[in-house]
């Protein structure tokens, strides 16, 4: 039986667990969600020493490299690696698309892209993500508590996926023989958050949100820099090398599973 062992039990990796589980593996896990504290390094190694596959979403410390990588990479050898990166490592390209062959480490995600680096040199299947929605995590609940935004800015694309399509292309890399490198996992639909919001309020009849300028948006810092950031995401290579479909090719079907509860 294959035994898959997962650094931080978040969101996305509960998903990818759940199928893994499914299929009969072994999972476990670190993080609150798991059944072992990172820092438990006894137990930690003597788990991953009985593991045939390893999946890290820990992301970077800045300035402090990867945690994973410092406390655990030696513990690594032998094992099929997967990392949960973001498409973030690519920056800024004008809404041009970009895919596995583009220049990273020239945007806001200098440590990601640093940690990328690093699980890719070691071998992993680097998974790239954009913006993760799915039950729970979507722009209906940010319209609920009033989090959504709608800001104007003409010809601003960001990338999304629907959480499920992160856990069966994950799997995919870590079950399938395709070769170990970045794939990004997107769906195939990139366009403005407005749009997406815009389509949310049609779907639950929540009321749209005021257009506003980035300034009078106030965002934080953080999500300036989000919207600092605007490129479509290609998915090619995630298709043809680890024969990823999409449950949800665009966020027209991903929300309506998300509102409906299916």
């Amino acid at each position: 039986m294959a035994h898959l062992f997962i650094f931080g039990l978040g969101y996305s990796a509960q998903a990818i667990a759940a199928l893994a589980r499914a299929r009969g593996w072994q999972v476990s896990a670190t993080g609150r969600a798991g059944d072992m504290a990172f820092a438990d390094a006894e137990r930690v190694r003597a788990t991953l020493a009985g593991a045939s596959h390893v999946l890290s979403s820990v992301p970077p410390a800045e300035g402090a490299g990867d945690p994973v990588l410092e406390t655990y990479g030696d513990a690594l050898g032998g094992k099929r690696l997967a990392y949960l990166s973001s498409t973030g490592v690519y920056g800024d390209t004008g809404g041009a698309w970009v895919d596995e062959s583009a220049p990273v480490g020239t945007g806001r995600r200098t440590a990601r892209a640093q940690a990328d680096a690093r699980w890719l040199a070691l071998g992993a299947h680097v998974l790239r993500l954009p913006g993760i929605y799915g039950p729970g995590r979507s722009v209906f609940d940010r319209l609920a508590d009033g989090r959504a935004q709608r800001i104007a800015l003409p010809g601003q694309v960001f990338s999304r996926v629907h959480v499920d399509d992160i856990a069966s292309g994950t799997v995919l890399a870590l079950a399938g023989d395709a070769p170990p490198g970045a794939y990004n996992l997107a769906d195939d639909l990139p366009c403005s958050q407005n749009t997406v919001i815009e389509h949310a309020c049609r779907l639950s009849g929540l009321p749209l949100p005021p257009l506003q300028t980035l300034e009078e948006a106030q965002l934080s810092p953080m999500a300036r820099a989000f919207y600092a950031e605007n490129r479509r995401v290609a998915n090619g290579k995630a298709r043809r090398l680890l024969g990823w479909r999409l449950r949800y090719p665009t966020y027209r079907e991903g929300l309506a599973a998300v509102f409906s509860g299916t």
